[in-house]
């Protein structure tokens, strides 16, 4: 199952580590304790818009940028979660075609395989 907080609190990590900031940097700058951004970055706690508001003005980061990556990320998971689960056709055929034009921002630098019985789906961060 795929969680939204995961996803959430890991492009969170991204941003932050990125500009090179500590937990307690942010949290300062948010105005949230540290341990509560810390269990959002894990994905432990759901961050309400408000919270979620005061990070990205902390990270200074547009909401909108932040839910693109995640968008971006969910994107990837659930073409992982299907070619998983299906064994005839990895990457269902409505995706197939778009698969030559998909670009994500903010995947770690090591490459990603989605691998199927049929074929492989690499994905690779620019």
């Amino acid at each position: 199952m795929i969680l939204l907080r995961r996803l959430l609190g890991d492009v969170l990590r991204r941003q932050r580590q990125r500009q090179g900031r500590t937990l307690r940097e942010v949290s300062s700058s948010a105005r949230v304790s540290l341990g509560y951004l810390s269990e959002v970055e894990r994905g432990q706690k759901e961050a309400s818009s408000e919270l979620l508001s005061a990070i990205c003005d902390a990270l200074d980061v547009r909401m909108s940028e932040l839910m693109r990556e995640v968008s971006d990320d969910l994107a990837l998971a659930e073409l992982a979660q299907s070619a998983a689960a299906t064994t005839s056709d990895p990457v269902p055929t409505p995706v197939r075609p778009m698969l030559g034009s998909v670009s994500v921002t903010g995947v770690p630098p090591e490459r990603v395989t989605i691998k199927a019985p049929a074929e492989a789906v690499d994905v690779v961060a620019a």
